[in-house]
């Protein structure tokens, strides 16, 4: 059995790799085309190359669970034209031996996609984030037209709000708003900056001007009699340290769609949302979404399996391919549409990710079991069908 293993693992793995290098082949190219346009003397030809490679290994994760069903459709169909799997069926090997010899199998590339989840596309997509900040002069994310905001308790125990115009590469920032509140929610100061950085647990403000009100100038204003002093007073700073729970890495996060980000930089995220009392659904989808990415190749190959094992003459290789890439793209479409409608209807987070991949799984156990046993289901309905006929 292990040299069957062996054979099969190497006729599924070389199918697989021809399919995902078609696919992306195919999809870089339609981008390519689609970027075309944009082609200027800031944004050039070299630059468009070279983000479309940084865009490799997000493509490949999207693209890896359909390739590894229709490169296994594809193994399998040959297989069975062949009749190389009819000798293994006669040689005693039952098809769910078979199923649990194709797990099996899977564990490789579910071990490379979950270094390629938590290492390969969050550092691709930080690169194609800066590159796109250096030669479109924008970014991606969670970006208003007022740039991108963030919140976060003060250490004294107040709030603070912070208004970011743009995110530069090595996590700086460009055309910074402060404005802090105290424990009352009264505002305290404004402060303005023309950049600035994260650094050991801060942020650093350079070019800075705040403007400070006293504290008192709330009730004078409302008794509504001068004031000897100023309600507020105006300071310009070459710099200025303020101690803060955001880092360069949170920022980045906030400009990465959740799934492309590793776990633990989920985590981090997701704390730094709840600490704050901020919305982080989306973010516990995607880190439950993520843990289950590996096992979706393991349902891709359970549905496989029943595909590739079906006798040539009942369809032939082009019709299991064909229902293959159907299989793959309804799959997708529904993960999604799981995905949107879990998080509008308040599902728990892990039914959200772990739901359809369980449909997928046991559609595709039942229809293997069904092509296993389908003669004594057969005979058994037949006796079934004699019996009340015999009644009558």
């Amino acid at each position: 059995m292990r040299t069957a293993r062996r054979y099969l693992a190497r006729e599924i793995y070389r199918s697989s790799f021809v399919v995902l290098v078609a696919l992306l082949g195919l999809f870089t190219f339609f981008q390519l085309v689609d970027e075309l346009d944009n082609v200027s003397d800031r944004f050039t030809m070299a630059a468009l190359f070279y983000m479309q490679a940084l865009a490799m290994p997000t493509r490949l994760y999207d693209l890896l669970p359909i390739g590894l069903l229709i490169g296994a459709i594809l193994a399998l169909a040959g297989l069975a034209q062949r009749n190389e799997l009819t000798i293994l069926r006669v040689s005693g090997v039952s098809g769910l031996r078979l199923m649990v010899t194709l797990w099996i199998i899977t564990l490789p590339a579910v071990i490379g996609a979950t270094l390629l989840s938590e290492y390969a596309t969050p550092y691709a997509e930080i690169k194609t984030g800066e590159a796109s900040l250096q030669f479109k002069g924008r970014a991606g994310g969670a970006r208003y037209d007022s740039g991108y905001w963030f919140k976060e308790p003060t250490p004294e125990g107040g709030m603070r709000i912070l208004n970011i115009a743009e995110l530069h590469a090595s996590g700086r920032v460009s055309d910074v708003k402060l404005y802090e509140f105290g424990v009352n929610r009264d505002i305290t100061f404004v402060a303005t900056a023309k950049s600035g950085r994260f650094e050991d647990r801060s942020m650093v403000l350079e070019e800075t001007t705040i403007h400070t009100l006293r504290p008192d100038a709330d009730s004078a204003l409302q008794d509504g009699t001068p004031s000897k002093a100023p309600l507020l007073a105006l300071v310009t700073e070459p710099e200025r340290r303020f101690a803060s729970s955001l880092t360069a890495e949170r920022l980045l996060a906030r400009v990465l769609t959740p799934e492309r980000m590793s776990m633990l930089t989920l985590i981090d995220y997701i704390s730094y949302l709840k600490e704050n009392n901020l919305s982080a659904e989306r973010q516990t989808v995607a880190l439950w979404r993520k843990l289950v990415y590996p096992f979706t190749l393991i349902v891709m190959m359970t549905i496989a399996a029943p595909i590739g094992f079906m006798q040539t003459r009942r369809g032939g290789v082009g019709a299991k391919v064909f229902i293959g890439i159907l299989i793959g793209v309804a799959f997708f479409m529904v993960n999604q549409l799981a995905l949107n409608v879990g998080i509008l209807g308040g599902w728990p987070a892990w039914l959200t990710a772990l739901g359809p991949n369980m449909i997928a799984l046991m559609l595709g156990l039942a229809a293997l079991i069904g092509m296993e046993y389908r003669q004594e289901l057969s005979r058994l309905f037949s006796r079934g069908t004699r019996g009340n006929t015999e009644g009558v």
